[in-house]
């Protein structure tokens, strides 16, 4: 039995959707009032292990009950736009059509269904969940299986919902993204299997139309390395404490000497791991490292902040303050990549940034069991560890990392933002996902936008202009 499955609900739940069982909501969405259907609380597993997470909100436009068009989307072809609210792969309940806490603004669900779109909000486990036995249900790869449980489930009432299940778009922010790419990378997989059957997960497949990704908190493998070949001359991060919803705290933290005396083991290893990639760019160029950790593969990193940098000067963003950008005629040419990642981005994790050698970073606790809370997820961390640890699982470590399955990935459509000032991981980590899925004939949207910190849907309207490009061609 899968450990982290264990001690489900007693109560069993239908895998039918009920069609009469819900709410008519309404909302204004720029200027304009929209009405659908909310079903809300919908349970999309027969054995859930928690309720309150492992069930989405559903909602419907009306019109779709009415036999009328919204654009170009009736209730046969609208796409399920499938966002998650997961962050630090912490427990998320299923969003809901509301204003943005932080800007003021419509939600991405508000968006997407005043454009037509049937939307499918799943919760998930996460890494601090606990049962009443104290035991740990929300460890890896819990979350991951939730959300293919809830795509299950709309393919299986597919043919009596509005939406059209071959066309679900997944999207997230951080470990949300992360989530949205192990999604579209691993449908249909069969190491999920086991897992899925024992939350009684419909009978249908879990492979998805395709993906929207921010800042995706992936790879985790290899984070370490390529935060150290990007931050490994700088020895000073930011710290972030949220005090209460709406204020944070910022201050600096100075690494300590085992933990800079790890990040040049850490840097030598990141460029044996891109040359094994064997990654090519768009004309078929080769892009590798040598042992300093240079070579065509971070001038083809550090072109995506060029081209970042000169849309933003396109727009009207005066860049000229910046010293470690090189401009000639007014567009930027070059940049000092060290001074960029120090002074610009700044550092903003510890060494090892990932699997802590004191079991203290938020992907030790991921990689726990029902009883063990922390473990140590590569080989690296667990030699160099400072306490004594376990070594998580092999095939949980790879159950949580999507470059394990892109090669056989259906999902064709990728779109992944990583903000060109967003330190949370490096940017190589987001450049080789987006690099190795158009080296497997991917169709990839994939862009560093300028003065962006680690955040999500902040470009809506760009985000549904691409969703319904990919929906209607």
């Amino acid at each position: 039995m899968a450990a982290s499955m264990m001690h489900a609900q007693s109560k069993e739940y239908s895998l039918n959707f009920d069609s009469e069982k819900y709410t008519i909501k309404t909302a204004q969405v720029a200027g304009k009032e929209i009405s659908f259907r909310a079903y809300e609380n919908v349970v999309y597993v027969s054995h859930p292990v928690d309720v309150r997470y492992q069930s989405m909100n559903i909602y419907i436009p009306v019109e779709y009950y009415e036999g009328k068009n919204i654009r170009k989307y009736n209730a046969d072809t609208a796409p399920i736009f499938l966002p998650n609210d997961v962050g630090r792969y912490m427990s998320s309940q299923a969003g809901a059509p509301i204003k943005d806490r932080r800007t003021g603004k419509d939600n991405a669900i508000l968006v997407a269904l005043s454009k037509g779109y049937v939307v499918a909000s799943p919760g998930a486990r996460g890494r601090k969940l606990t049962n009443d036995k104290a035991q740990y249900i929300g460890k890896a790869p819990a979350a991951i299986v939730d959300l293919k449980a809830a795509v299950r489930y709309l393919r299986f009432n597919d043919k009596i919902m509005p939406g059209n299940a071959e066309k679900i778009i997944s999207n997230g922010t951080s470990a949300g993204g992360a989530l949205s790419v192990l999604l579209g990378a691993s449908g249909n997989q069969k190491i999920y299997h086991s897992y899925l059957n024992e939350l009684g997960a419909a009978a249908a497949r879990d492979d998805i139309f395709a993906v929207s990704a921010y800042c995706p908190i992936i790879n985790l493998d290899n984070a370490d390395a390529a935060y150290e070949w990007q931050y490994g001359h700088v020895k000073d991060y930011k710290v972030i404490n949220l005090v209460h919803p709406g204020y944070i705290e910022i201050f600096t933290e100075t690494l300590t000497e085992e933990q800079i005396a790890v990040q040049p083991k850490l840097a030598a290893m990141f460029p044996k791991y891109v040359n094994s990639l064997k990654l090519k760019d768009e004309n078929g160029k080769t892009l590798t490292l040598n042992d300093k950790g240079e070579g065509t593969f971070k001038e083809y990193v550090k072109k995506f902040v060029i081209n970042s940098a000169n849309k933003a000067i396109s727009e009207g963003n005066d860049l000229s303050k910046y010293s470690w950008l090189e401009f000639k005629n007014k567009k930027v040419v070059g940049l000092d990549f060290k001074t960029y990642s120090k002074e610009y981005l700044s550092r903003s994790k510890s060494a090892p940034a990932f699997d802590a050698l004191d079991l203290s970073a938020g992907e030790n606790n991921l990689f726990g069991d029902l009883t063990v809370d922390n473990k140590h997820f590569t080989k690296f961390s667990a030699t160099e560890s400072s306490v004594k640890a376990e070594m998580a699982d092999v095939d949980i470590v790879k159950m949580m990392n999507p470059m394990n399955f892109i090669k056989n990935t259906s999902t064709q459509n990728w779109r992944i933002r990583h903000g060109a000032k967003d330190a949370d991981t490096s940017l190589a980590i987001s450049t080789i996902l987006a690099t190795t899925l158009r080296n497997h004939k991917k169709a990839v949207d994939f862009a560093m936008p300028w003065d962006i910190v680690h955040r999500g849907d902040y470009d809506l309207e760009e985000l549904f202009e691409w969703m319904d490009k990919i929906s209607t061609k």
